[in-house]
């Protein structure tokens, strides 16, 4: 378990970043952020990166849930 209380999200997987990043800009296309093409998205309103996590993690609990209903 993570129990960082630093304030900033980690990944716990190293190897999932580059997959984490690329869904990152996936959700925001999705719906309908545009992204930052520098990659910094210290730029971005808080409503849209909070819009961009909170759709990323719907998304992944919704993944999470099939994967229990299908066994």
């Amino acid at each position: 378990m993570n129990t960082n209380l630093g304030g900033k999200n980690q990944i716990v997987i190293p190897e999932a970043k580059k997959g984490l990043n690329q869904f990152k800009y996936e959700v925001a296309q999705e719906i309908g952020v545009q992204p930052p093409e520098s990659g910094y998205w210290g730029n971005m309103t808080s409503r849209e990166c909070g819009s961009v996590g909170g759709y990323m993690v719907k998304k992944m609990v919704e993944a999470y849930e099939r994967g229990l209903a299908n066994k």
